[in-house]
């Protein structure tokens, strides 16, 4: 099928207010360059630009660091929201943090350095020795040198005279760049450092303030080539589409269904997690939402339908960038289905993986115990889920349901925050039931009740039963999927 004119466009977003006439400067040469190239009818491009309170970048304290990070990030997630397909950061000081940027964004960041390093390299191929006219910050925080490594290559920064950096005195000084002045000035710091930079045997020139770009017509012949840094990057970001930067996986979880068992769910992923420190752990998105009404109360016939607010939680989960859904809720899958068709990522089936799970461990097995809600065993989703692995669920007599549902839902239950005394109780008088009719093999069916029964296998009498944990499985499952995405 040919490409319609909307799949062929581009849309760009460029961050301005770091300097303001320098950002100016490469919307212009970029829209130059989209006119050159025929492109220019193809693409949109905002120009944003909010007030910024500007530090000399040849003394940046940390708290200036930390506002003009929280600037262009603040940008970037407007752009997120707007549909912008990719950034255009011209600033050389915010380079500087842009792999603390990119971890935290999907939206493509145009690289202004690497388009720097290319040009140079098929541009000026031999020349090994690089000169770079940048704000004392720029040159501490070693930006160039990582563009420019050695032993390939040897960055060269231009000498301070009478312990004033000529360059960051051009930009930031009292009649300098960055208060609109191109006068005689600014012009003669610097060129005075470019044949500093010459002398020193540099071989081409880079700014490293894109101010000094803005100059670089100005300021006449040189011993070695000054290159546009600004038309560069314009240049670089008109070759086209971006492809989105690799993020990191994350879970999605529906949160307060109920709150004591959402906790619990996220200590199982942590501690299924495969990590050695804090950086390897999975990232979760948690929408903690205990005002979805009661699916049991809806599924018995007499409580609101949580539909609308599952939904609606699950799309917050979406929006937010979460690559699957886990519902540590067993009762609220019975409303799994009709949520899944208008969702873009999975819910993980919590009831699927544990039944499957309980094939694989038990092959021979035939039947399978049950302690849930009244409305998840009314439901019949775990019954249904059973009978397609050849399985036949066995629950507890009516009399046992309703000590299993005082356990859960009584004022001393486990929902109430009890986990001793008459809960534990009545927990096990629905166990001793389902044990008297064979069953081998338990389901907790309630996320709760691995709170009460934090046990693998339980001893009843004579008999030895095995417990199984959906959420415990859940966790086990997401953290699967999570490091087969790379995640």
């Amino acid at each position: 099928m040919p490409a319609t004119a909307q799949d062929t466009r581009r849309s760009y977003g460029i961050i301005g207010g770091l300097g303001p006439l320098a950002s100016a400067d490469v919307f212009f040469k970029l829209m130059q360059a989209m006119a050159a190239g025929g492109d220019i009818e193809q693409a949109d491009v905002i120009f944003e630009q909010h007030p910024f309170r500007q530090s000399r970048g040849d003394g940046l304290a940390s708290t200036a660091t930390t506002e003009r990070k929280l600037y262009v990030f603040d940008m970037i997630r407007d752009f997120e929201k707007r549909g912008v397909g990719a950034v255009v950061l011209p600033c050389f000081l915010s380079h500087t943090f842009i792999d603390e940027l990119r971890a935290n964004t999907a939206l493509p960041i145009v690289d202004m350095m690497a388009a720097l390093a290319g040009h140079v390299r098929r541009e000026y191929p031999h020349a090994t020795r690089i000169g770079v006219l940048a704000s004392d910050y720029t040159r501490e925080s070693g930006l160039f040198e990582r563009y420019f490594p050695a032993p390939a290559f040897e960055v060269i920064h231009a000498r301070a005279v009478d312990g004033v950096n000529p360059v960051a005195e051009a930009v930031y000084g009292a009649d300098g760049i960055k208060r609109g002045h191109l006068g005689d000035r600014p012009l003669q710091l610097l060129a005075q450092a470019a044949r500093d930079l010459a002398a020193q045997g540099a071989q081409v020139i880079l700014p490293g303030l894109t101010e000094v770009a803005l100059a670089a017509h100005a300021i006449g012949a040189l011993p070695a080539p000054l290159v546009d840094s600004n038309r560069v990057y314009a240049r670089s970001v008109a070759e086209g589409r971006r492809e989105a930067a690799a993020k990191p996986f994350k879970v999605g979880v529906v949160g307060g269904v109920g709150p004591a068992a959402t906790v619990d769910f996220m200590q199982k992923i942590v501690r299924n997690t495969p990590a050695a420190r804090d950086q390897e752990h999975i990232k979760v998105h948690v929408e903690q939402n205990p005002q979805i009404p009661d699916r049991t109360e809806n599924l018995i016939g007499h409580g609101p339908d949580p539909t609308i607010a599952l939904y609606a939680t699950c799309k917050k989960l979406e929006d937010g960038g979460a690559d699957l859904i886990a519902i540590p809720c067993n009762t609220a899958h019975a409303y799994v289905e009709r949520m899944q068709s208008s969702l873009a990522i999975p819910i993980v089936n919590m009831l699927t993986v544990t039944v499957q799970s309980i094939r694989r461990r038990f092959p021979e097995l035939k039947q399978v115990g049950l302690l849930a809600t009244s409305g998840t065993l009314g439901s019949g989703v775990y019954q249904r889920a059973l009978e397609e692995q050849g399985l036949r669920q066995l629950a507890p007599s009516p009399a046992a349901q309703e000590r299993v549902m005082e356990a859960i839902y009584g004022r001393e239950g486990v929902k109430a925050g009890h986990t001793e005394g008459r809960c534990q109780d009545d927990i096990r008088a629905g166990l001793d039931d389902l044990a008297r009719q064979g069953a081998q093999v338990v389901i907790l069916g309630c996320t709760e009740l691995p709170l009460l029964l934090p046990f693998a296998e339980l001893r009843l009498g004579d008999a030895s039963v095995v417990l199984v944990d959906p959420t415990d499985t859940l966790a086990r499952r997401c953290v699967e999927m999570a490091g087969m995405a790379g995640g």
